[in-house]
């Protein structure tokens, strides 16, 4: 397993935040010494955001940890290993034990270069990863944020960010789309790690992927 790893960008991102948003300097001054961290695999981390599609993240992670202690070394050949109905009784659906196979044989015909990816904008690893089966869009931009810890994302779909600025920045009431975006614009250029914090004043576990 690859060691656990910080954004270089944090300190100044946070910094630049806390000037930009009040209610953000609050929520990172509450969360120190928290930061957003990756364990730096590609297959770990998108199987993980397939786990964590649409459920609560503590629902996710005990599934997580099933899967885990089901598969073990958690890599393709490991997992493909474990026919569809193992996978269902860790707590998975069948369409998500699915997406898991897929991203597996996926995986082992295009294995991850990370020179080449480093190279892609941002639109266009969304591009590459939702022509996978079972990977949307909120799935590649939890890639992009927490594996290859681009600093400008905002997953406008993602159902815990629109809780938390509705929260926050709406009196509780639901947010359009456009409101978030037009919101999030004082967070330039660190939509990521703005995220993150909104994240945090919903769930204090910190996320990691």
């Amino acid at each position: 397993m690859n060691a656990i790893v910080t954004p270089s960008y944090w300190e100044q991102a946070t910094q630049e935040l806390a000037e930009a948003d009040e209610l953000l300097a609050k929520l990172i001054a509450g969360n120190r010494p928290l930061h957003m961290r990756s364990r730096g695999d590609a297959f770990t981390t998108l199987a993980r955001s397939i786990v964590g599609q649409q459920v609560s993240l503590k629902a996710a992670e005990s599934i997580w940890a099933r899967v885990l202690e089901k598969v073990g070394e958690m890599s393709p050949h490991d997992l493909l290993r474990h026919e569809l109905p193992d996978l269902q009784g860790c707590g998975l659906s069948s369409r998500k034990a699915m997406y898991l196979h897929e991203l597996s044989h996926y995986f082992i015909a295009t294995p991850y270069q990370a020179a080449e990816w480093e190279q892609l904008t941002d639109e266009e690893v969304i591009k590459r990863l939702t022509s996978i089966k079972g990977i949307g869009q909120w799935t590649a931009e939890m890639f992009l944020i927490f594996f290859m810890a681009r600093p400008n994302v905002l997953p406008v779909d993602d159902i815990g960010l629109q809780r938390a600025m509705s929260m926050h920045y709406n009196d509780g009431q639901p947010i359009s789309k456009l409101k978030m975006r037009e919101v999030a614009r004082r967070w330039q250029p660190w939509h990521s790690v703005a995220t993150w914090y909104m994240w945090r004043s919903l769930e204090p576990l910190p996320i990691q992927y």
